[in-house]
């Protein structure tokens, strides 16, 4: 029997995000989201920090997989980024992993029921699935 693996699509994160860079991000994204399910890593190393146009794209990206019934997952978010997500209380909408690899294993093995824990929790049980 054969064990098809789901496509995982990994793509950098703007590290500034103004209204141009937003249009075109979104636009270089559409074909990830144009499937059944889209699995998207952002790549985020190279953002330092977050202000609410960042924050807003993250969120624009999310709404667009789950519309499709897909994942939105962050590697490699710096600490700064990262409280800011925190600060906004949208932390809890995004698994965090220190590298793309292992954000796109995560959608291989995939922990039933991790999401709804860390929102209800206000985070995630011993950061172990969060980027350090």
């Amino acid at each position: 029997m054969l064990v098809r693996m789901p496509v995982v699509m990994v793509h950098g994160f703007p590290a500034t995000v103004t209204g141009t860079v937003e249009r075109n991000f979104l636009c270089d994204l559409q074909p990830c989201l144009d499937v059944e399910r889209p699995r998207i890593v952002l790549d985020c190393s190279g953002v330092h920090s977050m202000d609410d146009a960042a924050v807003h794209l993250l969120l624009s990206c999310l709404e667009e997989a789950l519309k499709r019934n897909g994942d939105v997952k962050l590697a490699a978010l710096h600490a700064e980024a990262e409280e800011v997500l925190r600060t906004l209380g949208v932390d809890c909408l995004f698994e965090r992993y220190s590298s793309a690899a292992e954000a796109v294993q995560s959608f291989r093995h995939r922990p039933g029921g991790l999401m709804s824990a860390q929102c209800e929790t206000g985070g995630p049980e011993g950061e172990s699935e969060s980027a350090a």
